[in-house]
């Protein structure tokens, strides 16, 4: 959950404003319900020496829900890594589509990565507008 918060706003910050940003977030953690959300998705998380640096959620249906490397480990390989492991893990289960709901921060990282945009759209969160992209990568 924090890391999920910090990155939000530390890195994205770099393109979204800072009530877009608290929208995206919630302008506090709420324990209980990453403590549920955690149950229920499972992600697949990335550790550097007993430290969280990344999490990745995979939905059965090829879906990417949350996607997040620690602000601190941007661009060293964690993200690719973390996404090498959901398409093995999709391929493992017959999943032959993944796809998300990428930030301005991201779309690039997964464009480098082999996902095409199929739409870009405006979102709302907490009564506040945002822009993101739907993309995709067939496995």
């Amino acid at each position: 959950m924090k890391l999920f918060y910090d990155t939000v706003h530390q890195i994205n910050i770099g393109d979204y404003t800072q009530e877009q940003v608290n929208a995206w977030t919630g302008e506090s953690m709420n324990y209980e319900f990453w403590h549920q959300r955690l149950q229920s998705k499972r992600p697949f998380i990335a550790e550097n020496h007993g430290e969280i640096v990344g999490f990745a959620e995979l939905e059965a249906n090829g879906h990417i829900d949350c996607f997040y490397c620690h602000s601190q480990y941007q661009r060293q390989g964690i993200g690719s890594k973390l996404l090498t492991h959901l398409e093995n893990i999709a391929i493992s289960r017959g999943i032959n589509r993944l796809y998300a709901e990428v930030s301005i921060t991201a779309k690039s990282f997964f464009q480098y990565q082999g996902f095409t945009i199929v739409k870009e759209q405006e979102v709302e969160r907490r009564g506040v507008k945002f822009k993101n992209y739907v993309m995709e990568k067939y496995l």
